[in-house]
């Protein structure tokens, strides 16, 4: 076996433990070890995405057990992809939380942190059911103690929200894994996508209620109407370096609807057919187009990003939805985009944040303004998809997916509006924070409203440091520089995802492959 398999979630699984343990009052060392750590998972994932980019398939079985009887790990094109695409943001988020020193405002960030990304990891290269479960639940934990880092009254109501809401879908989780292990006798992905094709129309209605019942806990995962309550308040009040953390974390939802749909219940299976493009595809258009009167409406810019990765979500889901292979290389190309450009948005904002509060309103002349109104207008073209960065190629790619199917006009019409109005509420957030600021006296008036905006976050200091770190900007326009990348190499990504894409409605190599125990 390839023991590099294991080794991006071995890595932080044993760093957070040491850090807690033996670093838990040394911050300086415990972000050499978190910055060590996330340097090192983003080489083993990238050696990881070179050897499954042919679309060779690898199969890690746990403690030498072969599969459906013990753990496996799977590489594919798809885990590789998403495990690159985690470990970026991840050094991206660890290097600017130590820049702004968000992590020195409460216990035991890095720990979290490293847990984070170890369950992240995890959910994306499972090979097992159950185990998607225990690795959602360690997310779960994790991201519980990250959101209410540094503490805070709305914080922490936002942070049992989010817990409620999740542990709702967990239980939700666990029913549908009980259904199906009583119908098939197998939570292995691969076995079960056997086991499925071959059973008979009579067996399979209590399997038909344990898909539906899947595809509502990883419908609350990526936040799809109606059940997106729960991430704009929880995103907006958490730390926005952690949020920015989070852009990741509704993919998992995303990536768990593509790979269930596909390999387990897929389009050549009578009793799931037309599941999810029935039920999603109108959930995906309603989430878009809440998503973008969100963002126009909100008058908190944490809000506000919040509500654009609503949107994000929404066209991502739609491109799913379609379930082809040409949509679903569409939506994986715009997976990588608008995890970045989510990402952006959020430290973006914590940067206006820390400068004059979070109200999306007119205020004092921020440090650094110039500066942070170009990266803003580049993230808010991003966000909304428009040209000439990634965000428009996704679009046409998702829009030219969905040129055959009997409600094209419906979803070319979401989208573009939405679009629309996602640009227009951007650019208001943005003529109030960096141009209109500039008119307006220093004088008292400025205190109280300041005052007002430091209410919002419970006190938070949000003045301006004498001298602003450099360090976040810099991250900042990596993250920047990436969407360009992804601009500029738009062929090769969108070959390697229609790549992706294909090995994914072509699960053969994937079932051979866990079950023998092999590579492919």
């Amino acid at each position: 076996m390839n023991h590099l398999v294991i080794a991006p979630i071995v890595l932080p699984a044993l760093v957070a433990p040491f850090i807690i343990m033996v670093l838990r009052y040394h911050l300086d060392l415990q972000r050499i070890f978190s910055v060590a750590s996330s340097v090192l998972v983003l080489c083993l994932t990238l050696a990881l995405a070179a050897q499954a980019a042919d679309g060779t398939v690898q199969v890690y079985e746990l403690g030498d057990w072969p599969a459906p009887f013990g753990i496996v790990l799977v590489l594919d094109r798809l885990s590789a992809m998403m495990i690159v695409l985690t470990s970026v943001l991840a050094l991206a988020v660890v290097l600017y939380a130590i820049g702004t020193g968000w992590d020195s405002r409460g216990a035991n960030f890095h720990a979290l942190f490293q847990f984070q990304i170890m369950g992240i990891l995890g959910a994306f290269m499972t090979g097992d059911a159950f185990n998607l479960f225990v690795f959602f639940e360690v997310l779960l934990i994790a991201s519980y103690g990250l959101m209410i880092h540094a503490g805070g009254a709305k914080r922490f109501q936002a942070g049992v929200q989010y817990v409620v809401y999740n542990l709702l879908g967990s239980t939700l989780f666990l029913f549908a894994l009980g259904t199906i292990y009583a119908v098939t006798g197998t939570l292995n992905m691969a076995d079960l996508a056997v086991r499925v094709a071959e059973m008979s129309a009579e067996e399979t209605a209590l399997l038909r209620v344990g898909a539906v019942m899947l595809l509502l806990v990883f419908a609350i995962k990526a936040a799809v109407l109606p059940l997106h309550f729960w991430l704009p308040a929880s995103y907006s009040h958490a730390p926005l370096p952690v949020a920015a953390l989070f852009a990741i974390m509704t993919k998992v939802g995303a990536y768990s609807i593509l790979r269930v749909y596909t390999l387990i219940f897929g389009p050549d299976v009578a009793i799931t057919e037309g599941l999810v493009g029935d039920w999603l595809l109108p959930a995906a258009l309603l989430t878009l187009a809440v998503g973008a009167v969100g963002v126009l409406g909100s008058r908190e810019i944490g809000r506000l990003v919040a509500f654009g990765a609503i949107t994000s979500m929404g066209t991502l889901l739609i491109s799913i939805a379609l379930f082809t292979p040409a949509a679903t290389g569409a939506a994986l190309y715009y997976i990588v985009h608008s995890t970045l450009a989510t990402a952006l948005m959020f430290l973006i904002a914590d940067q206006v944040m820390e400068r004059q509060g979070g109200a999306v309103a007119a205020m004092r002349l921020m440090p650094q303004s110039g500066l942070l109104s170009v990266m803003f207008f580049v993230a808010a073209i991003a966000l909304a998809g428009m040209p000439p960065l990634s965000g428009f190629i996704g679009k046409l790619l998702v829009m030219d997916a969905a040129r055959d199917h009997d409600l094209v006009w419906w979803i070319w019409a979401v989208i573009l509006i939405g679009s629309l109005v996602t640009i227009i509420g951007l650019a208001r957030a943005g003529t109030l924070i960096f141009w209109k600021s500039h008119g307006l006296p220093d004088s008292d008036s400025d205190a109280d409203t300041e005052a007002d905006s430091d209410d919002l976050f419970d006190g938070e200091a949000t003045a301006a440091p004498a001298a602003a770190p450099v360090l976040p900007l810099v991250v900042c326009f990596a993250l920047m520089t990436a969407l360009v990348m992804l601009t500029v190499f738009a062929g090769p990504m969108t070959r390697y995802a229609d790549a992706t894409a294909a090995q994914l409605f072509t699960p053969i190599a994937y079932i051979e492959t866990v079950l023998g125990g092999g590579s492919k």
